[in-house]
């Protein structure tokens, strides 16, 4: 019991696959399974990032820390 509402999704679904035509970027997929990145991303990743001033701070404390324990 309670299976029923599972199974009926599933087939849904199935049948969406199924019969649905989807508009495949192959180009993309390629790029994506090779690894590479689009140039878009990389500019972005470069420009900002959100641990950097944590990192900073933490590299900092961590000399401080170091130098008065001597």
């Amino acid at each position: 019991m309670g299976r029923g509402r599972a199974k009926a999704k599933q087939t849904k679904v199935a049948r969406d696959l199924k019969y649905r035509s989807y508009d495949t970027d192959f180009a993309s997929l390629e790029r994506e399974l090779r690894g590479e990145s689009n140039e878009i991303t990389a500019e972005l990743e470069d420009e900002y990032d959100p641990y950097a001033e944590l990192a900073d701070q933490y590299a900092d404390s961590d000399i401080d820390e170091g130098s008065s324990q001597h």
